[in-house]
C-alpha cells in the first residue's frame, strides 16, 4: 500500500514565500498599462512625446494669452524719449480697448501670411476707450500688408476722432486749446549765449539728461535736444540770455513730405485737419479732400477720383458728402522733433489699433550694456 507524501510546515512556508518574492519582481519588471477606450492597454509613453507635448501646450498657451490679452513689445528708436528709451520692453493690453480678431492666416507674430485670404474680423469689446494723452502700440498705418502683419509703432495720441487740430510755432492746438509739453517730452531749443566765447558746461548738461547739442553758424547761439524743465533751467543760466523752441516755418522742403503733400505744412506748423469719427457725415471740400481722400480709399475701402470739372467720386459716383464706417486718431512721438508720426503719414484707424502700453517691465542701456534697474516695472504715463 502506497502512501502520499506530506509536506512539512517548513517547506509549505517556503513554497509560499518564493511565490510571493516572484509576484513582487514580476510586478516590478512589468508596470500596469492605462487602459484604453475600447478596454485593451496602451503602452507607456516616451519622455520624448511627453516634453513634445509639454511644449505644444506651452506654445498654445503663449499663443492664446498674446493674441487676446496683453503683449510684450521693445522700443527700437528714439522717438517716445524721455518717455521711453531704447531697449525699454513694455507690457501692453490688448484688453482695454478690446481684443482684436485675427485678421490674416499664417505663422503668428511674423509677416508670413497665406496671401489673398482675409478672414472675418472684429473687435471685442474693451473696458475703457481710448483716451488723448494714452501712449499706444498700433500697426503702421501705410504697410502695404495685411492690418495684423504690419509693423507696429507706439506714439502718443494727441487728436481724438472730430477733434480739429493744428500746430502753430510748435505748441499744439486741439478744438482751439493749446496743449503743453509733457514733463518728459523733448525739443530742440536754440540756447541764445551773451557772449560767444562761452561753451555750455557739457557737465551740466549731462546734468539734465542733455546728449546733443549742435552749433550753428552763428557762435552765439547752439541748438540743444531737451525737455520743458531742462530748457527752463539752462534759462537761468547768467551767460545764457535766453531759450526759445527751434521753429521750422511752413513751406520749404518739408511740405512734400507732410501728409498730405504739397499743402505747404512743416512739423511745426501744420493742418488744420479734422480727424474722422465713425458715423460722422463730412462735407466734401477742396480744403480737406486731400487729407480725406486717402483715408477714404485706403481704409475705407472705396475707390476715389475727380471729374473735370472737380467734382468729387466715390466708387465712381459724385459724392458731395461722405459717413466714416470707423474712428481715426491723430498720433505724435514725445521726441516731437525726431518722430515718424501722424504729421508725415496721417491718421490712425481703430482697426489698427493693437493696445495700451501699461508699463516698462525690463530695460537695457546698450551703450553701457547693463540693465536700467530704475526702470523696472515703471508705469507708462
Amino acid at each position: 500500500m502506497h502512501t502520499k507524501p506530506h509536506r512539512t510546515l517548513a517547506s509549505t512556508h517556503s513554497e509560499s514565500t518564493t511565490k510571493a518574492r516572484t509576484r513582487k519582481r514580476r510586478g516590478k519588471e512589468s508596470p500596469a498599462a492605462s487602459p484604453s477606450t475600447d478596454g485593451q492597454a496602451r503602452p507607456p509613453k516616451s519622455k520624448l512625446r511627453e516634453w513634445f507635448e509639454a511644449l505644444a501646450f506651452a506654445l498654445v498657451v503663449m499663443l492664446i494669452v498674446r493674441t487676446f490679452l496683453f503683449d510684450l513689445f521693445r522700443i527700437p528708436t528714439p522717438s517716445m524719449e524721455k518717455t521711453l528709451l531704447v531697449g525699454d520692453y513694455l507690457f501692453v493690453s490688448k484688453l482695454h480697448y478690446g481684443v482684436r480678431t485675427p485678421v490674416s492666416l499664417g505663422i503668428p507674430f511674423t509677416k508670413i501670411y497665406l496671401k489673398g485670404l482675409t478672414l472675418p474680423h472684429t473687435r471685442l469689446p474693451g473696458f475703457t476707450e481710448i483716451q488723448r494723452g494714452d501712449v499706444i502700440v498700433f500697426n503702421y498705418p501705410p504697410e502695404d500688408l495685411p492690418v495684423d502683419r504690419k509693423t507696429h509703432y507706439i506714439k502718443r495720441v494727441i487728436g481724438l476722432p472730430g477733434d480739429t487740430l493744428w500746430i502753430e510755432n510748435k505748441v499744439v492746438y486741439v478744438n482751439g486749446e493749446p496743449q503743453s509739453l509733457r514733463p518728459t517730452m523733448q525739443q530742440y531749443w536754440r540756447i541764445i549765449k551773451s557772449d560767444p566765447r562761452i561753451m555750455l558746461p557739457e557737465v551740466r548738461l549731462a546734468e539734465l539728461g542733455i546728449e546733443e547739442v549742435q552749433p550753428t553758424p552763428d557762435p552765439r547761439q547752439v541748438l540743444i535736444m531737451a525737455t520743458p524743465g531742462a530748457a527752463e533751467a539752462i534759462a537761468q543760466w547768467p551767460y545764457v540770455e535766453r531759450v526759445e523752441p527751434l521753429v521750422i516755418p511752413r513751406g520749404g522742403t518739408y511740405s512734400d513730405l507732410m501728409y498730405p503733400p504739397g499743402m505747404g505744412y512743416s512739423p511745426d506748423n501744420y493742418g488744420p485737419v479734422v480727424i474722422p469719427a465713425q458715423g460722422q457725415s463730412v462735407t466734401l471740400t477742396e480744403e480737406n479732400w486731400p487729407y480725406l481722400e486717402p483715408v477714404i480709399r485706403r481704409y475705407e475701402g472705396h475707390t476715389t477720383g475727380r471729374q473735370q470739372d472737380g467734382t468729387f467720386l466715390i466708387d465712381g459716383r459724385p459724392a458731395t458728402t461722405y459717413t466714416f464706417r470707423q474712428d481715426y486718431y491723430f498720433v505724435m512721438g514725445d521726441n516731437r522733433d525726431n518722430s515718424e508720426d501722424s504729421r508725415f503719414w496721417g491718421f490712425v484707424p481703430m482697426d489698427h489699433v493693437v493696445g495700451k502700453a501699461l508699463f516698462i517691465y525690463f530695460s537695457w542701456d546698450g551703450r553701457h550694456h547693463l540693465p536700467r534697474l530704475n526702470r523696472l516695472f515703471k508705469p507708462i504715463r
